[in-house]
């Protein structure tokens, strides 16, 4: 395994001009090549299954390339995973916390160690550059440790509580509910699978992921993390195949205590009304966005065309995060159109496992219909693309940087998601136009403002209906959350728990409160 360079790459690293990084990633890049078609097992208690039934894992970058193989799970494969999750609960829920921490950080460890090797690997199964799939990847890890962290800070959130007799001991304890399913997206294979199974394990639960079928290699790579961690058979459990069985039957079956899903609003509103049937269970959904930006006449307009075009364009526009519309003030606005279609003209499009690729595919055929009938509205209702507009899909899934002016507010692609590279532009006559505008819509995930004004600054703070904000931020308009740093969830449609990924309420939610009050001693009687 390669080691990796003393460079810390996240979200927010700007470039990797660095020639140790960028050898290290083309011999990982040579390894992972040399694994490429692999069939892997799922992951049941101590059992590492197989079938016959299997699906092949094909990468954007090129449609004949098969990345892996992988079961296609069934529903008794799910229940079995179920079981098994059941049955290794009781012996993890009572290992002493410290105990669990201490196995979640070795795993830690071993995927900083790996990161080469997994962010090669990451390349080629679902297409980002060299730098959003090593910050992928030292993501998860960061997120491992920060949870860990976190519970160690709250003394494993025990805590004592007031009495009303001497002879009374009364705490408040959260405790784990018993068993998560986890269904993780394509977009962030690692993070968004290891950070939910990972806070889940540290409170005590265990767990059964389902990770998406364009990614199943990246969630069987961070079991295999947990494995050699020592975690013990039972704790995490992995079924790959569809949502038509795996997916149903994590909803259906009453052995699961509680889910995190991260995917689109339509999916995360179904499980939703699904998941609840017999009595509540706790359910963490992450469903998306459609994130404006604001830029105003004090913004510096390099700056603000920088940031737009980072978070437009970032990993094809494929983040949940994703600057997809931009109201931009009126007298500015000729100007800012400009320095961002200059800048989006440098844009590198092509195969992102090379050295100055910038922007890869899109993930699959579906996405590149969304993305090229994006264009086809956009010019009919009236829009001008300003750049890209085009698309090749001869081997892999390769849409253009796009953007796009001249259309109504009011229209659609101001406010529906497509999670594709295509950015809409409109202009404003005010601040109080722009927060209507930005806060119009199902979504409330991220946010961002461009301005010199600090009464327009603390305006938008006050105002915006979202869960992530930023203020002037070259490295990325609405982009860039890491752990410990800011904490990512969102609002109205966008989240539904109220309690962010990457902050310091996530693992809590793995939890519930339990009161203990002990009579130690014969209690005074009651007057």
């Amino acid at each position: 395994m390669a080691t990796t360079p003393r460079m810390k790459i996240t979200y927010a690293t700007l470039s990797a001009d660095n020639e140790e990084l960028q050898s290290s990633f083309d011999a990982a890049l040579e390894r992972a090549r040399a694994d490429l078609g692999k069939t892997y097992p799922m992951i049941i208690g101590d059992e590492e299954r197989t079938s016959d039934d299997i699906f092949e894992d094909r990468s954007p970058i090129d449609r004949e390339m098969v990345v892996s193989r992988f079961p296609k799970g069934t529903r008794q494969d799910v229940r079995d995973a179920i079981n098994a999750a059941r049955a290794a609960h009781p012996a993890w829920r009572n290992t002493p916390w410290r105990d669990r921490l201490a196995i979640m950080r070795r795993a830690a460890d071993l995927i900083s160690e790996r990161q080469f090797d997994y962010a090669a690997l990451m390349v080629l199964e679902v297409g980002k550059n060299r730098l959003e799939a090593l910050g992928d990847v030292e993501e998860t890890a960061d997120l491992l440790r920060y949870y860990s962290d976190e519970f160690e800070k709250a003394d494993g959130f025990v805590k004592p509580m007031g009495s009303l007799s001497a002879a009374a001991r009364t705490r408040s304890v959260l405790r784990p509910y018993g068993v998560f399913a986890i269904i993780s997206p394509f977009n962030f294979p690692m993070a968004l699978a290891g950070g939910p199974a990972g806070g889940a394990m540290i409170a005590g639960n265990t767990v059964v992921l389902k990770p998406s079928s364009d990614a199943p290699l990246m969630g069987w790579k961070f079991g295999e993390a947990m494995r050699d961690a020592g975690l013990p058979p039972g704790v995490f459990n992995l079924v790959t195949g569809p949502g038509e069985t795996v997916g149903a039957e994590l909803q259906a079956n009453q052995g699961i205590d509680g889910m995190v899903f991260t995917g689109s609003y339509e999916v995360g509103m179904k499980i939703q009304r699904n998941f609840t049937t017999n009595y509540p269970r706790p359910i963490i959904t992450e469903m998306g966005g459609k994130n404006p930006a604001i830029v105003m006449r004090t913004a510096d307009l390099e700056k603000a065309a920088e940031g737009v075009m980072r978070s437009a364009f970032g990993f094809d526009g494929q983040k949940c995060s994703a600057n997809s519309r931009v109201y931009v003030d009126r007298t500015v606005a000729k100007d800012f159109v400009k320095k961002l279609v200059d800048r989006t003209r440098g844009i590198t499009v092509g195969d992102p496992s090379r050295r100055d690729t910038w922007m890869g595919p899109v993930i699959n055929q579906r996405s590149l219909d969304t993305f090229t009938d994006a264009v086809a509205e956009a010019k009919r209702d009236g829009g001008t693309v300003e750049i890209g507009g085009d698309a090749d899909g001869t081997r892999g899934f390769y849409p253009t940087p796009t953007v796009v002016t001249g259309l109504p507010l009011a229209h659609r692609l101001f406010h529906d998601e497509l999670f594709v590279p295509f950015l809409v532009v409109g202009e404003v006559d005010s601040l109080d136009q722009a927060l209507h505008e930005a806060n119009d819509t199902a979504y409330g995930l991220t946010a961002g403002i461009f301005s010199r004004d600090d009464a327009e600054v603390q305006r938008f703070l006050d105002t915006i209906q979202a869960g992530v904000v930023y203020v002037n931020r070259r490295a990325g308009a609405t982009t860039g959350a890491w752990p410990g740093i800011q904490s990512f969830g969102g609002w109205k449609g966008s989240g539904s728990s109220g309690k962010s990924g990457l902050g310091p309420y996530y693992v809590q939610q793995f939890l519930r409160e339990q009161s203990q009050t002990v009579i130690t001693d014969e209690e005074p009687p009651i007057l």
